[in-house]
């Protein structure tokens, strides 16, 4: 049995046991890995900054963990689509600013890790959307992203989005948008577009948002994990 099938039979198991109360959501996740509970931030070539606000995934965790009672690391874990650890996290994060350049391996492997349980959240920070759309082609040439409804249970599964993805920056002005992939009924890519909900997890002094403006991106992104963990 390849990593990939222990990673899914595994996660299953752990989301039953957690509907029946004998399992924390932290050790459903962690169970291929013994560190607690992390995203993991996808290092990616092309010249697109994916390191870009590193206080992000810390403060979602921790947001996530005074939400939920989940047990979580402090940091956030960094892998290439190649490397050996990739099927240890249910969880990947990809953002950045610019060009994003998969190579057939990483869009294999990547398509690999997604089809056997895993889930990817894109947020584009201004700038790597066509590059994004394209690279998703590579991985999964056989489908569309597709705008989710705001009737979708990712924006009501913890905190209430009745309007959908909260808008955090004014890029381009407009209206978010929420795009997915599903695959056998499954969301394994959600991607957030015109919203940049993730610069809204940084530390307050790195954009200056207001706190209602924070509040909101950290709770949406509460829900893109349960969902991801549970769905």
């Amino acid at each position: 049995m390849g990593a990939g099938n222990i990673m899914k039979n595994t996660w299953q198991m752990g989301i039953l046991l957690l509907g029946l109360g004998l399992l924390s959501p932290m050790q459903t996740a962690a169970q291929t890995d013994p560190a607690l509970f992390t995203i993991a931030r996808v290092k990616y070539s092309g010249g697109g900054d994916w390191y870009n606000d590193p206080s992000a995934i810390p403060n979602l965790l921790e947001f996530l963990a005074n939400e939920t009672g989940m047990e979580v690391a402090k940091t956030e874990a960094r892998v290439s689509l190649t490397d050996e650890r990739l099927f240890s996290y249910p969880i990947l994060y990809l953002t950045g600013h610019g060009r994003i350049r998969l190579s057939d391996a990483e869009a294999q492997r990547l398509r690999e890790y997604l089809i056997r349980g895993g889930f990817l959240y894109a947020d584009d920070d201004y700038g790597m959307d066509k590059y994004f759309r394209a690279a998703m082609k590579q991985v999964f040439p056989d489908k569309d992203l597709v705008e989710l409804p705001f009737s979708h249970p990712i924006y009501h599964i913890h905190f209430e989005f009745p309007n959908g993805p909260p808008k955090i920056h004014e890029h381009d002005g407009g209206p978010p948008h929420a795009y997915a992939i599903f695959h056998e009924g499954r969301m394994v890519v959600y991607y957030t577009f015109n919203t940049n909900i993730s610069d809204g997890w940084v530390d307050p002094e790195v954009h200056k948002d207001p706190p209602a403006i924070r509040e909101a991106a950290l709770k949406m992104g509460v829900n893109i994990v349960l969902w991801a963990l549970m769905q």
